[in-house]
């Protein structure tokens, strides 16, 4: 089993600062990459950055210049730090690892998600 705890959400005014939170722990094996996914009221999922362990780090174009990825592999942890927020922002943020668990899955796993709300 893995376990993905993400902290650092809630409520902020636009042009604000948050910093999300992600520590992965269980039987991991090999991170791939590490990301963060966001979902707004009626929308679907997408991307925001995800960070690989390959040296590649890739962002929404929304989020560009603004949203800054980082990770600590020795605690298997990654962070977003969320600067300049918009009321477009709002949205539930989770957290994704991809790689290899326990001794032969391949795959990925995911957080239960934690709020950002953005006031105007």
């Amino acid at each position: 089993q893995v376990q993905l705890v993400e902290s650092g959400g809630g409520l902020v005014q636009a042009g604000g600062s948050l910093r999300l939170s992600c520590a992965a722990s269980g039987r991991i094996s090999i991170i791939n990459a590490m990301g963060w996914y966001r979902q707004a009221p009626g929308k679907q999922r997408e991307l925001v950055a995800e960070s690989t362990s390959g040296g590649s780090i890739n962002y929404a174009d929304s989020v560009k210049g603004r949203f800054t990825i980082s990770r600590d592999n020795g605690k298997n942890t990654v962070y977003l730090q969320m600067n300049s927020l918009k009321p477009e922002d709002t949205a539930v943020y989770y957290c994704k690892v991809e790689g290899k668990f326990g001794t032969s899955f391949w795959g990925s796993y995911w957080g239960k998600g934690t709020l950002v709300t953005v006031s105007s």
